[in-house]
């Protein structure tokens, strides 16, 4: 495996040698931390649409953590369009949170200084990103 300068990068290498699909455990996380948002998926089909929802964050992240090439744009517009659906700004960044946190309760040991560091400050710049965003 070759492992990518970008820390938060890393941390989701290794968090897909340790885990093949952690939607489960970041939607889990979701609605333990907050409860409201269970209402906002529907029954049937929810699966797939989390599972959209959570790959195409993770992509928009490793682009806004990364080259910014252009796919963190995505972030804005669903920040609009999360908007629309009612959900509040601060529910919308506390999904990266949520993110973050998975993560590093599934890397455990191996979640470092390094890693850390470069989430909290991937966690101030996209709540700038997001709150700037109209």
């Amino acid at each position: 495996m070759s492992t990518s300068p970008n820390p938060i990068e890393q941390s989701l290498e290794l968090a897909a040698l340790r885990c093949a699909d952690f939607t489960p455990l970041v939607y889990q996380r979701l609605f333990e931390e907050h409860p409201e948002t269970r209402t906002m998926f529907r029954t049937q089909g929810s699966e797939l649409v989390m599972g959209s929802m959570l790959a195409l964050t993770i992509e928009a992240i490793l682009d806004f953590a990364g080259e910014r090439s252009g796919h963190f744009r995505l972030i804005a517009c669903e920040a609009a369009s999360h908007d629309a659906y009612g959900t509040p700004r601060e529910l919308f960044i506390a999904f990266f949170g949520v993110i973050r946190d998975t993560l590093r309760e599934l890397l455990g040991s191996a979640w470092s200084p390094n890693i850390a560091q470069a989430w909290d400050t991937f966690l101030v710049e996209i709540e700038d990103f997001v709150g700037s965003a109209v």
